[in-house]
């Protein structure tokens, strides 16, 4: 296309725009005037030259409406998540309306698994009731257009992937039976069993349904084949997941700040005042904690035996008790005892004071002994490295020597 657009520059460069109108047509750039016939007149009526209109057209198979599936994530810019069935203004194309779309992700088997909510930084499926938009288009969603809104966002993002296909999006279920008359706390539920031998099997059998209402299964019935009555914990719903045929385009030309559509269930709320009844098990309640006893550890002997010495329980007394063998009366000596005992003590100091010299003396004989060591080793190691220096000055000498016949031996041979 760039060569082509090359050469049809060259080409025509020349010639007047009229001229090269003809040939290549419209280039992008130039001022087009283009006359629309059949205007309604509100359009007239409500025609504001500083909002932009921009100019498009649909193909022949884009007029037709049905099933649109997309693939859409959440902006992540977008404070909130989006919930199934809340009302959501996607702009595809050059088509911007309204719907109401299921959202779904696909498991590994090809089923489409109902999601309440869209991730949160992951893809998922989305499928609504909207005019039919080619494959691979891209579309944004955002939740309102009326207003100023200060902090706005765009909502959802994505491309088209299929349509004009009814889709079947399914809850995961644990029973494949569902309910097609509803009483009080009474339902006539099929689709589960085959016949009525297979309802007399299971009968008094627990059951539960999505929502967690808990039954039982009672009777069959006589017709359809296989359908039983079975009583529930409360009045059942059909909860049958199937899009709703809800499609609004957005005509905001005339109402630029006050157009809003269908409203979702939150803003209802907000509007009207109307507080939801908070759940008693949801407040915050003051935590009460019993404190805790904890049993004294008790290791029996024979494990104790077992232990090494450092990991033995001690045995220590408590404080402010006397330990059992100090528990003695106290014992009065005869005077010639009392001598004794002074002599005992005055010839253990005696005793005491002799070892400590004599640790002493034994001390400072060690310490000139490793002095006398440590003089004898510097003496040895001096007389070494002087050995050493005598070699290797014989050795450098016997070098020279042999250098010197050499030379003149090749001095020789030169004459």
């Amino acid at each position: 296309m760039q060569k082509q657009a090359q050469l049809n520059r060259t080409e025509f460069e020349d010639q007047d725009d009229e001229a090269r109108v003809q040939y290549e047509g419209f280039r992008p750039g130039m001022y087009v005037r283009v006359e629309i016939e059949n205007v309604p007149c509100e359009f007239v009526q409500n025609f504001d030259p500083h909002y932009p209109i921009i100019l498009g057209g649909l193909g022949n198979s884009e007029g037709n409406v049905g099933y649109v599936q997309m693939r859409l994530k959440k902006h992540r810019w977008y404070k909130k998540i989006l919930k199934s069935r809340d009302p959501i203004i996607f702009s595809v194309g050059w088509r911007r309306f309204q719907t109401i779309p299921l959202y779904y992700i696909e498991d590994h088997n090809g089923r489409q698994r109902l999601l309440k909510y869209t991730p949160q930084h992951m893809h998922c499926g989305a499928a609504f009731w909207g005019p039919i938009t080619p494959q691979g288009t891209g579309f944004l969603a955002i939740q309102s257009v009326s207003g100023i809104m200060p902090d706005f966002r765009i909502a959802a993002t994505g491309v088209v992937l299929d349509l004009d296909k009814s889709i079947k999006i399914v809850k995961k279920l644990k029973l494949t039976g569902f309910p097609y008359k509803i009483f009080k706390n009474t339902s006539f539920i099929k689709g589960m069993f085959n016949s009525a031998l297979e309802v007399a099997k299971f009968e008094g059998a627990v059951i539960r349904t999505v929502s967690g209402i808990r039954g039982q299964i009672k009777k069959a019935l006589r017709a359809p084949e296989g359908a039983f009555r079975a009583s529930f914990e409360d009045k059942l719903l059909m909860s049958g997941e199937c899009l709703e045929y809800f499609y609004n385009p957005v005509t905001s030309l005339g109402e630029k700040d006050t157009w809003s559509g269908m409203r979702t269930t939150g803003q209802l709320r907000l509007t009207h005042g109307v507080r939801l009844k908070a759940n008693k098990d949801s407040l915050y309640k003051p935590i009460l904690r019993q404190k805790k006893h904890f049993n004294s550890l008790h290791i029996p002997k024979a494990l104790q035996k077992a232990l090494p010495f450092k990991n033995k329980p001690k045995t220590q007394a408590k404080a402010g008790k006397v330990p059992k063998d100090r528990r003695r009366p106290a014992v009065i000596r005869e005077p010639h005892e009392r001598k004794i005992l002074a002599l005992l003590d005055a010839l253990s100091t005696v005793h005491s004071q002799k070892m400590k010299k004599a640790k002493e003396q034994r001390h400072l004989h060690n310490k000139e002994h490793f002095r006398a060591r440590q003089k004898e080793e510097e003496e040895k190691l001096k007389r070494q490295k002087d050995l050493r220096k005598k070699l290797f000055r014989i050795q450098g000498q016997k070098e020279r020597r042999n250098q010197k016949s050499s030379l003149k031996g090749a001095e020789g041979q030169l004459q």
